[in-house]
């Protein structure tokens, strides 16, 4: 084979390679739920962030917030126990809704990955994040919009 065909080949190889793995992660089960709003708050039950499978309990790594209320959705990740980071999730570059992909947010129109903590991984963005601060109350996890 030439070197040509053999760049050629590795480059879409690669390429596939990295999208057959983004579809699989975008097929892993995202909970999407609606939150109730309370004044300033969002309102959601820590039991969203569980799952039941076969009556073996386990923990979600994050879920999707919804109301009607919000433009963008708020991606809420289950750092520790009494540890939550809520997340924007508006692109800080042109203000594309992001997508949700395991421990980051991806930007479907130009590439810009954030952190779960809402900083730039990749760009072309360059600020960080909207966060909104949480807090835990009769096991609702509140989130302030304010």
């Amino acid at each position: 084979m030439d070197r040509k065909k053999f760049i050629s080949t590795c480059g879409w190889g690669c390429v596939g390679l990295m999208s057959s793995s983004m579809l699989l992660q975008s097929c892993l089960s995202v909970r999407y739920l609606e939150a109730t709003l309370s004044g300033s708050f969002l309102e959601l039950p820590l039991s969203a962030f569980e799952v039941v499978k076969k009556d073996k309990k386990s923990l979600r790594k994050y879920v999707v917030v919804q109301h009607e209320k919000l433009q963008y959705p708020i991606c809420v990740y289950r750092l520790a126990e009494d540890n939550y980071q809520a997340l924007w999730m508006k692109c800080s570059h042109q203000g594309t809704e992001l997508r949700a992909y395991g421990d980051r947010l991806q930007c479907p129109a130009h590439g810009s990955e954030f952190t779960q903590d809402g900083k730039v991984q990749n760009g072309p963005a360059d600020q960080p994040l909207r966060t909104f601060p949480t807090q835990i109350e009769n096991h609702l996890l509140k989130i302030h919009l304010a």
